[in-house]
């Protein structure tokens, strides 16, 4: 087969690996074993060499070499060639390409055509590159990142390489996530099945690095320069999960955000999610759940607001009821009644509009509201929590009307979203790093990270044309 001439670097880089592997065919002859990871490796290695080839060519035919260009409106003026450095899935590529620098722009920063029209990530990372570098980092430590990506033979960078362009995503994701999150919510696929809509709000503690004043007088040798302190701050977690018609969880979309970060940005994008979700499909029910945190409801009550969702039901998670009640059921009853007592309490709240009235009054009549036991005071609390909440707790009708009655979606989103990535031993996160890694986690977890990747990087291409 003929190669274009314009291809014809491309020859010698397959013209190894066929000679590679004729060489290895020649040695395997026989009946001996054979080490096949290192055959493997060699293939890599070869075929490496010819996506890098690849990509070098694809990028030179991006080039626009004219002496003057129009970028968004402006015009710039070519100046010298240079040499670029490109990051592609197999290590880095020099492309030879032209800059340019915005007319009357005595010292400004010069661009180049490649870079724009490709919309590289950073400093020369390209787009798929870069995307599949921050989903290891989403995984793991930058030094987990690496090692993953050197195993599989793909990606080989430095522990640094992968924080450093993994934040360069993650501060574009931030600019542009509220258009993103918008055009993907028009477009989710909704399963037929599909017949309510909940969405959860919680949090969970998460460390954080913040400055600590330094000790009064002269500071001791070898003493850091800007001392930290690691302190547990309060991050939210979201889901909007949409349910059948049994009230188990399809599909859920999970939102996450730093605790200096706002929830009512976070709640408002949940409301934007629901708002898409019910243009399409008005026969959904929605239902807010939260445990009974006064925080949680003033948030979800301001971004679900009736006049634009209709009616909303509002209940508290059921097994936090259930956690208060069983330590109440204990102190009243003791061990073996509490637990009976405990089973008939949740057998009547599934089944009966009026339970929870009853075991409100059971717990006041029981004589134990002023009990301590371990230092805190289990009936008091319960008959509290039953007393502040009781218009949220009408359980037996939500599942008439097959209804979530529990928030194990966000309960498990703040395991997985926040607990398992951030909350290792000797962690400390700031605010705008960490802010990068739960968001873009939460798309991965969320099984949108393709779709709302490829949008970002859209947001990136800018066109290049030659200028009269």
């Amino acid at each position: 087969m003929a190669v274009p001439v314009e291809l014809k670097r491309l020859v010698a880089p397959f013209e190894a690996l066929i000679d590679a592997a004729r060489a290895t065919m020649r040695s395997a002859r026989g009946c001996h074993a054979i080490d096949y990871a290192a055959i493997e490796r060699e293939v890599e290695m070869r075929a490496a060499e010819i996506e890098r080839a690849t990509h070098a060519e694809l990028l030179r035919s991006l080039e626009v070499d004219a002496p003057l260009v129009e970028i968004n409106g402006k015009s710039y003026r070519a100046m010298q060639m240079s040499q670029g450095t490109y990051y592609t899935m197999t290590g880095p590529i020099e492309v030879e390409r032209r800059l340019y620098r915005e007319v009357g722009e005595r010292n400004g920063a010069t661009v180049d055509a490649i870079s724009l029209r490709v919309g590289v990530v950073g400093r020369g990372w390209l787009p798929k590159t870069a995307q599949t570098m921050a989903h290891h980092m989403q995984q793991g430590t930058p030094r987990e990142a690496a090692a993953s990506a050197a195993q599989a033979g793909r990606l080989p960078y430095s522990p640094a390489s992968f924080d450093r362009v993994t934040h360069e995503l993650g501060t574009h994701w931030l600019a542009e996530h509220a258009n993103i999150e918008d055009q993907l919510a028009e477009t989710c696929d909704i399963p037929e099945q599909a017949s309510s809509v909940s969405i959860a709000l919680d949090r969970v503690s998460i460390p954080i690095e913040e400055p600590r004043k330094k000790p009064p007088g002269r500071p001791r040798k070898n003493a850091p320069k800007n001392p930290v302190a690691r302190q547990f701050r309060m991050a939210y977690c979201g889901t909007v999960t949409l349910h059948d018609d049994d009230g188990d969880g399809l599909h859920t979309i999970r939102y996450g955000c730093m605790p200096a970060s706002d929830p009512g940005a976070l709640c408002t994008s949940m409301a934007n999610e629901a708002f898409r979700l019910l243009e399409r499909r008005p026969d959904l029910a929605v239902s807010l759940l939260a445990d009974g945190a006064p925080e949680m409801w003033n948030l979800l009550e301001d971004a679900f607001p009736t006049d634009l969702f209709g009616p909303v039901t509002r209940r508290i998670d059921f097994w936090h009821l259930i956690e208060k009640l069983a330590v109440a059921a204990k102190a009243i009853c003791g061990d073996e009644e509490g637990r009976r007592v405990l089973r008939g309490w949740r057998h009547d709240l599934r089944r009966r509009r009026g339970a929870a009235d009853d075991i409100l009054a059971r717990l006041l009549d029981s004589g134990c509201e002023t009990k301590w036991v371990d230092s805190k005071q289990p009936v008091h609390d319960a008959i509290t929590y039953i007393q502040n909440h009781r218009e949220r707790m009408n359980y037996a009708d939500a599942l008439r009307q097959r209804l979530p009655i529990g928030s194990g979606n966000v309960e498990a989103t703040c395991k997985t979203l926040v607990a398992v990535r951030m909350k290792r031993a000797g962690s400390r996160w700031k605010q705008p790093t960490g802010e990068h890694i739960i968001t873009l986690r939460a798309l991965a977890l969320s099984d949108r990270w393709d779709p709302a990747l490829a949008k970002l990087h859209a947001t990136r291409c800018t066109a290049v044309r030659p200028a009269a």
